[in-house]
């Protein structure tokens, strides 16, 4: 049996891979990443020049409670009450500076008109990035989280990144860019179990927090007012512009190109006679444009800064792409491009989709094997020519 580093967010999910891989026999240690949410504060609670110092059986103090989301301090105090419940080592780790780095990240594609996925972004420069450096001070053999997705192994032997059982709650999207060490040194425990069961063993397993709702919302905008925390963050770059259609000819006015998101219809601002949707934007002129559902349809698009997980596609691949989070992947072709200053992914799909917005990620399947992917730069519009 190996020594696991669990990466503990206090959530049903995360509590019942610390009870699984316990009964398989691990020595599980459980690390809660403190991030850093708004409107709290636990410098009290942490050495921020030091890696972890809270362990089983430590009390946390009663703060006031300002956000119920992710990683916040009623978070940790649920972990460690698992971690009570279950006898584990338990630890909660400083990842406030090298949260910084997701939400300047956040906050830039905002900027350059693109739509972030801070999710991705957390998962591979801290969940698997980061975390492994811990893992490695204290001798631990694997990482593991509470993610709906699954590790394999191909015919060479090497770990594979695969599809969660439960297709509704499959989170494979979001760990596409874990690099091949990562993968190898990772453990999905849950990632064969549907929700419904999840949530039976860890009332099984008496564990408190076996009825606590799913997170939905981004930890460091709990309100979910993305633009008016890049206003608060740096608020010369959020100015006032013109909306436009394909034509150039100006529609209305917007508070700031950051309020929108490309496929977005409502809160526009505009009457028309037909429904009117975001079809990019351009944040150098700080324009908004919008146009109908059929000039959201794109035939493909390119993606850069690439992680791909097997065999290089250097001709055109048969797969299924997933364009966003919680969306069916959809059958299409992929190809690598080998440029001079990077390479990149091109990928047309079989039928023309909607709102493929740049910032987003490209994933790529075949079955339930993640073949990897890359980020959206630019879309190939069904409609008009390509947009830079």
């Amino acid at each position: 049996m190996a020594k696991v580093l669990l990466a503990m967010s206090g959530g049903v999910d995360s509590s019942v891979a610390a009870a699984l891989l316990q009964r398989q026999g691990h020595e599980v240690v459980g690390c809660f990443m403190r991030l850093g949410s708004p409107g709290e504060d636990l410098e009290g609670l942490v050495d921020p020049d030091a890696a972890c110092r809270l362990r089983t059986g430590t009390s946390l103090p009663q703060l006031k409670i300002g956000h119920q989301g992710c990683c916040s301090i009623n978070d940790a105090a649920d972990a460690r009450l698992v971690a009570a419940k279950l006898g584990i080592q338990f630890y909660v780790c400083n990842f406030k500076k090298d949260f910084g780095r997701i939400v300047d990240y956040f906050v830039g594609e905002y900027h350059a008109g693109r739509t972030p996925n801070p999710c991705v972004r957390c998962n591979d420069w801290l969940k698997f990035g980061k975390l492994h450096d811990y893992a490695m001070q204290i001798d631990a053999e694997f990482v593991a989280s509470g993610h709906y997705a699954r590790i394999g192994r191909d015919a060479a032997g090497r770990a594979t990144l695969r599809r969660g059982i439960d297709r509704d709650k499959d989170q494979s999207y979001v760990l596409f860019g874990a690099k091949q060490d990562r993968l190898e040194r990772m453990m999905l425990p849950i990632g064969e179990l549907e929700k419904p069961e999840v949530r039976r063993l860890a009332k099984e397993f008496g564990l408190p927090v076996f009825d606590k709702p799913d997170s939905q919302e981004i930890c460091f905008v709990p309100d979910n007012d993305y633009a008016g925390m890049i206003a608060r963050r740096d608020p010369t770059s959020v100015r006032p512009g013109k909306i436009v259609n394909a034509a150039g000819e100006v529609l209305g006015d917007h508070p700031g190109h950051q309020h929108f998101t490309v496929g977005q219809r409502r809160g526009l601002g505009v009457a028309a006679a037909q429904p009117l949707y975001v079809v990019r934007k351009d944040a150098e002129r700080n324009l908004v444009v919008v146009g109908s559902r059929e000039e959201l349809l794109s035939t493909g698009c390119v993606a850069g800064k690439i992680n791909w997980l097997a065999v290089s596609p250097e001709d055109w691949l048969s797969c299924d792409v997933a364009i966003r989070y919680n969306s069916d992947a959809v059958p299409g072709r992929v190809r690598r491009l080998r440029g001079a200053d990077a390479e990149r992914l091109e990928i047309e799909f079989d039928e023309p989709q909607h709102a493929v917005a740049p910032g987003q990620a490209a994933v790529c399947y075949a079955g339930d094997r993640v073949l990897g992917g890359g980020w959206i730069e630019a879309s190939r519009s069904a409609t008009r020519n390509p947009q830079p």
